[in-house]
């Protein structure tokens, strides 16, 4: 671990004693840091920092750790003058060896005269002082653009330690950037692959550390954040390798055939809430598990399971959150690399009884305690033959009858506490082969919705397997928010569904009863207007209260159902050639949303 000085001074223990703390606990203390302003400082003042560094090295003996960091000068006071630079590096490299100490000189994003790594280097590489090296950050370099190539210029043997994080891409000062905004590798926008390989090309192999400074984080559980921490670095070193042709030192990430199935928890009343939508959806009943009361509905390639046990998991997740989704089946074509991968990047993994005839699915912890089955692909027909063979009774079950308007799961929308979005964020990414989106505001009535996607790589048709959407808000009465707190933790909001034609769909839907997500009347005299579209084709999107966004040709159709219980609602889409989501139909949905905030219940 690094010690930070801020903390230090703070600290009720002395150095000495938290040293020893450290070593108690098997800690090896990296480097204490930061030390600033001081090369190119007039001598008086430079004088003054060189006795002030004198006093950090009797610190640094105290906590048992022989480096220090040394930031680029900030104060207005110093010069850029390289020939005094060089001079005062020289000296303090000298000071610092018959101290027995190491000096890592880090270029600052926002540093006055060196705020570049490759201006950094050279300085160190021209005093060439064994107890002065370089210290690199990814985020110095990257908010400036440096050439990531440019790390092949730099010697590994003075290169003292690497420090990393990512950021989203902002436009605004690098102080305040890197003060508020940095995150854990991969929860970022920058590009921390290329960097790490151009490290392990020089073949540094010293410390990868973590500098992150995030308003987010420190809301947080400290333990979700080393967790992630651990996470992120395994994943990054792992990328960066197989980058420069190296085998992957993990099981190779996750990908996704599919949403296999979502299972929903759910009382006998509360089931057939569900039992309604789904029927006015399309759908219909195809099995009865053969010893549990759970019950699959099926449409085209979709599968939906509600769970009614009197006792395991989904009986507890119903107990505490009221009739929701439970768990995510996600079809793989290789489990047991998923798990070792899952267990590789120290992802908790979940069991519970089964009788003896059951299938054994593995399953992982994921978003709000719920679960993420990994199922087979190879099996997963003969799994769902042998799990399911009875035919359903009871309620709609014994003679709702199904069509074939939905053919798969579009994307899965999943709600979240703002400062979980970035741990989960990480737990898709690192564990699955997906990319993710930009993230996107979204203005909510009661404030601003952050937005983001995973989603897994198109096959030929442009199709894509997996889409989840993660959202979470600061905003106190924000839908998201009422969400979380209604529900007691983050889940599922809402899944879309993938429909081969959404008028038909929602023609049969409406005569089914479903309740529609009412829109108003001036949405559509703005379509009409905005996309030159014909007055026939807006007119029976308003008579099905249907949704459209087009990018480029691709157009999106969408509708809403109101929410069960204030919980739970669902989606239909129609994509043609279209790759997004609608984010500018958000703001539409949630107004509309809002109106029933009182009342929307099924």
């Amino acid at each position: 671990m690094e010690i930070f000085e801020n903390d230090l001074l703070c600290a009720q223990q002395s150095a000495k004693e938290i040293g020893a703390i450290c070593k108690d606990l098997g800690l090896a203390i990296s480097m204490f840091q930061p030390f600033r302003d001081y090369e190119g400082l007039p001598r008086d003042l430079r004088d003054k920092a060189e006795e002030r560094m004198r006093r950090k090295f009797q610190v640094m003996e105290d906590l048992d750790t022989d480096l220090i960091l040394l930031c680029s000068n900030c104060s207005p006071h110093s010069s850029g003058q390289r020939e005094q630079l060089l001079e005062d590096l020289a000296h303090i490299g000298r000071v610092a060896g018959e101290h027995g100490k190491r000096i890592a000189y880090e270029g600052l994003a926002w540093g006055l005269h060196v705020h570049d790594h490759r201006d950094a280097w050279a300085l160190v590489r021209d005093v060439d002082h064994p107890a002065l090296g370089l210290a690199l950050d990814s985020f110095h370099s990257l908010a400036r653009s440096i050439p990531s190539a440019s790390i092949a210029d730099v010697r590994a043997d003075k290169l003292f330690i690497v420090q990393w994080a990512d950021a989203p891409i902002l436009q605004m000062d690098p102080l305040n950037w890197s003060r508020h905004f940095r995150c854990m590798p991969g929860q970022g926008d920058f590009d921390l692959t290329t960097y790490g390989a151009q490290l392990r090309r020089i073949g540094y192999d010293g410390y990868w550390s973590l500098e992150i400074f995030n308003d987010r984080f420190r809301a947080g559980s400290a333990n979700q954040i080393a967790r992630d921490g651990l996470r992120s670095l395994r994943t990054l070193h792992d990328r960066a390798g197989i980058v420069l042709g190296k085998r992957g030192e993990l099981p190779v990430p996750i990908d996704p055939v599919g949403v296999e199935f979502i299972e929903f928890a759910a009382s006998h009343a509360e089931a057939r809430d569900f039992e309604r939508i789904f029927h006015a959806l399309g759908f219909a009943p195809a099995g009865r598990h053969r010893n549990k009361d759970v019950v699959r509905w099926r449409q085209g390639d979709i599968n939906l399971v509600i769970n009614s046990e009197p006792e395991g998991l989904a009986h507890s997740f119903d107990i505490v959150h009221g009739g929701s989704v439970c768990a995510l089946g996600l079809a793989v074509d290789d489990q047991t690399s998923a798990i070792a991968r899952a267990e590789a990047l120290d992802i908790e993994r979940f069991t519970q009884p089964i009788a003896p005839d059951e299938w054994q699915i593995p399953a992982l912890r994921g978003i709000g305690g719920s679960l993420l089955y990994l199922v087979d692909a190879a099996t997963r027909e003969t799994m769902w033959e042998q799990e399911f063979p009875a035919p359903p009774t009871g309620g709609l079950s014994e003679h709702a009858a199904g069509r074939d308007d939905l053919v798969a799961i579009d994307h899965v929308a999943q709600t979240m506490h703002y400062e979980e979005f970035l741990s989960w964020l990480l737990f898709y990414t690192s564990l699955l082969d997906v990319s993710k989106t930009p993230l996107l505001e979204i203005a909510d009535p009661m404030g601003i919705v952050y937005s983001q996607a995973v989603e897994s790589r198109p096959d030929e048709q442009g199709r894509r397997a997996l889409r989840f959407t993660l959202n979470g808000s600061l905003a106190a009465n924000a839908l998201s928010t009422r969400f979380l707190h209604h529900y007691f933790g983050a889940g599922v909001q809402h899944i879309a569904f993938q429909s081969r034609d959404i008028f038909a769909t929602a023609a049969h839907a409406k005569e089914a009863g479903l309740p529609f997500l009412a829109l108003g009347p001036n949405y559509y005299a703005d379509l009409e207007a905005r996309f030159d579209l014909s007055p026939d084709l807006v007119a029976r999107m308003a008579e099905y209260n249907i949704l459209y966004d087009r990018d480029g040709d691709g157009e999106y159709f969408q509708f809403y159902s109101r929410a069960i219980a204030k919980r739970i609602f669902f989606e239909v889409v129609e994509r043609r050639t279209y790759d997004a989501y609608g984010a500018t139909n958000a703001t539409v949905r949630l107004n509309a949303q809002a109106v029933h905030r009182s009342s929307d219940e099924i």
